[in-house]
């Protein structure tokens, strides 16, 4: 489950940690990005490499309307080939890079009470970092809706105790591939696993964050 992240970096620090050619959305550091929000991905579709605001939660090219996107902001990575919500963007490589420099998991109290406690799982150094994400286009060609989905995989040590799954984390020498239209889906297969624990770090913070209507620095304390 990955059900919240952030990208708390300034256009400055975006612009150094992400080649492209250009960028078509405004930017405003996020810390509690929430499903059927928008927010920055970066795709390579034929075109100039590109950061874009897309929905969060895929709606499939096939759906009848856009309910289904809050229940498709996650795609599991051994299914996602062959599940009917994702498999025509996976066969069809519409793949991006969901861009975050933190993302949030919950870790549920032994005896069971409530609120579950939330903790900011960021890389080591805290830089900005990309994860592995599907997209789709739906509606009318003169106003399509564009919405993605973040691909899960099981968690690494580090995660794991907090919870049983994270999202995919790319390690930065496989972005170029991953966006890549040209490569097919059995070629990148390999890299829909965890990131290496030793190379995160996660924190507790407050159940500020739990809220999606915050907003601020206030999600990480």
């Amino acid at each position: 489950m990955c059900g919240r992240y952030g990208l708390t970096a300034n256009r400055e620090q975006l612009d150094e940690a992400y080649p492209v050619d250009v960028v078509l959305t405004e930017h405003h550091p996020r810390w509690n990005i929430a499903p059927t929000q928008e927010a920055p991905v970066l795709l390579s579709d034929g075109s100039p490499r590109r950061i874009v605001a897309f929905r969060w939660g895929l709606v499939p090219h096939w759906a009848k309307d856009t309910s289904l996107g809050p229940r498709l902001i996650n795609a599991r990575a051994e299914t996602v080939a062959s599940k009917a919500a994702f498999r025509d963007a996976w066969r069809d490589r519409r793949r991006c890079l969901v861009l975050a420099d933190g993302f949030y998991e919950w870790l549920k109290p032994e005896d069971g009470s409530a609120p579950k406690i939330p903790h900011w799982i960021q890389m080591s150094d805290g830089r900005p970092f990309a994860l592995a994400g599907l997209w789709e286009r739906w509606g009318a060609r003169d106003a399509p809706l564009h919405s993605f989905t973040v691909i899960t995989t099981d968690a690494n040590e580090l995660v794991r105790p907090i919870h049983d799954r994270m999202p995919v984390v790319l390690d930065e020498k496989a972005w170029a591939l991953w966006i890549d239209p040209g490569v097919p889906p059995h070629e990148i297969e390999g890299l829909l696993v965890a990131y290496p624990a030793g190379g995160m770090r996660a924190r507790e913070v407050s159940t500020y964050v739990n809220d999606p209507r915050h907003e601020g620095e206030e999600c990480v304390r």
